[in-house]
């Protein structure tokens, strides 16, 4: 290790997938333990994902650079082709042989199925720094703990709580202090959380797995650390809050109040979806006037059977009556989604297409949300008669539905999906 402050790597894998988008995803986790070691060590950021075509939105989203690549085996009969999203290995080979030996690499993870990115990493580090020590942490890394443990590297964080991997790089955390965006030049999207865990406990979901009961992380702070976004040059915002609008009188509500004070000029995004039984007219005027940009619910089904058994979310009336109330108070159809679970198995083909058809009559659009089968949650676990879940390739949202009910049906709900969406105005 260095005799000063440790050097230290963050890296943010490519991703192998059927579909890979850019919808405000960025590494969090990884920047919000690293935050913590500020000022205690020195810090590289490896963002494979940061470069995009030129084609991106102004909002922030946009496609990954890709290439075609084999697909592995356990995917022989899926009609898709399969990529490799972000830049190419040369490009981090290259950075690695330019910038000397690093103590630490940190590498993030997201889906359990992207574990062939994490692994090419944790390679290519030990080809070119054998020495450096290799730190994986994320949702691959607590869901699939086992699995993450076979992959080469060297420490792996199994769990929300840091203090095993401040223990393990020698240095105390301070966690009053904000995700280290900084190793960004100049970013224009950032993402941050209010709150973690959620309330309820839908029965297809890893979030009480990964951050348990629900907790607010406090007001001033949150304030403070979209300031200081705002000082960055941050021009958008994604909350990763799996409950954002739960509780809004003591989190969401306040804050939205002093970002209308400060008038930041910022727009804010809801990619982890907003529950519809939530929205108040009050609550949608703060976000509409505070600058929020994209309304994503989370709806999943019509089906009044299927909510009661996975988690009873949110129910169609719900769901009409928060689109009214958003454009009552200035937010425009075409930004309101709403989330549709594609391939769960307590559903059906016919009724996800009524569903589709209930939100096409809203005049919002859809995002289908193909179905992943998470270990460890009872949906998931159920879905071991239809494939093997402890090789979390077989995780992949793309694969599974299509295992479940065929391609021809999977590929008519998606033109389904199309159509409707094209009928939204732009």
């Amino acid at each position: 290790m260095s005799k000063d402050k440790p050097k230290m790597l963050l890296v943010n894998p490519p991703i192998y997938d059927f579909a890979a988008y850019d919808y405000w995803l960025r590494p969090l986790g990884m920047l919000s333990a690293a935050g913590q070691l500020r000022g205690k060590a020195e810090f590289k950021l490896f963002d494979f994902l940061k470069h995009k075509h030129s084609k991106q939105n102004p909002f922030g989203t946009g496609k990954f650079t890709s290439r075609k690549t084999p697909k592995p085996d356990v995917f022989a009969n899926i009609p898709r082709h399969y990529h490799r999203y972000g830049v190419g290995k040369d490009a981090f080979v290259d950075f690695l042989k330019q910038n000397g030996e690093f103590d630490f690499v940190m590498i993030q993870t997201v889906m359990t199925y992207w574990y062939l990115g994490y692994k090419e990493v944790i390679d290519t580090v030990r080809q070119i720094r054998p020495r450096a020590k290799i730190i994986l942490g994320g949702p691959y890394a607590i869901i699939c703990a086992e699995h993450a443990k076979t992959i080469g590297a060297d420490f792996v964080v199994d769990s929300v709580r840091l203090e095993k991997l401040f223990e393990y790089v020698g240095i105390d955390g301070d966690s009053n202090q904000f995700p280290l965006w900084e190793v960004y030049d100049k970013p224009n999207t950032a993402a941050m959380r209010i709150s973690t865990g959620c309330p309820f406990k839908c029965s297809y979901c890893s979030v009480p797995k990964i951050y348990g009961g629900f907790k607010t992380l406090g007001t001033e702070n949150k304030i403070n650390e979209i300031q200081w976004l705002a000082d960055l040059g941050v021009k958008n915002i994604a909350f990763y809050d799996d409950a954002l609008l739960y509780k809004s009188n003591e989190a969401l509500e306040p804050l939205l109040n002093e970002i209308i004070k400060r008038n930041l000029g910022l727009n804010f995004h809801s990619p982890n979806a907003l529950n519809a039984r939530f929205i108040t007219a009050r609550l949608a005027e703060l976000m509409v006037k505070a600058g929020f940009k994209t309304f994503c619910l989370g709806f999943e089904s019509s089906n009044e059977k299927f909510h009661s058994q996975t988690g009873d979310k949110v129910s169609s009336e719900e769901l009409a009556e928060a689109v009214r109330i958003l454009v009552m108070a200035g937010a425009e159809k075409k930004d309101i989604i709403a989330y549709q679970i594609l391939g769960h198995p307590s559903d059906n083909v016919l009724q996800t297409e009524e569903s589709m058809k209930f939100i096409g009559r809203l005049g919002i659009k859809i995002m289908l949300a193909d179905f992943s089968p998470i270990p460890t949650t009872p949906d998931g676990e159920y879905c071991r008669k239809f494939v093997d879940l402890d090789e979390p390739l077989m995780h992949n949202k793309t694969a599974f539905p299509i295992i479940l009910w065929g391609n021809s049906s999977v590929n008519r709900l998606k033109d389904l999906c199309r159509e409707i969406n094209s009928k939204v105005a732009i």
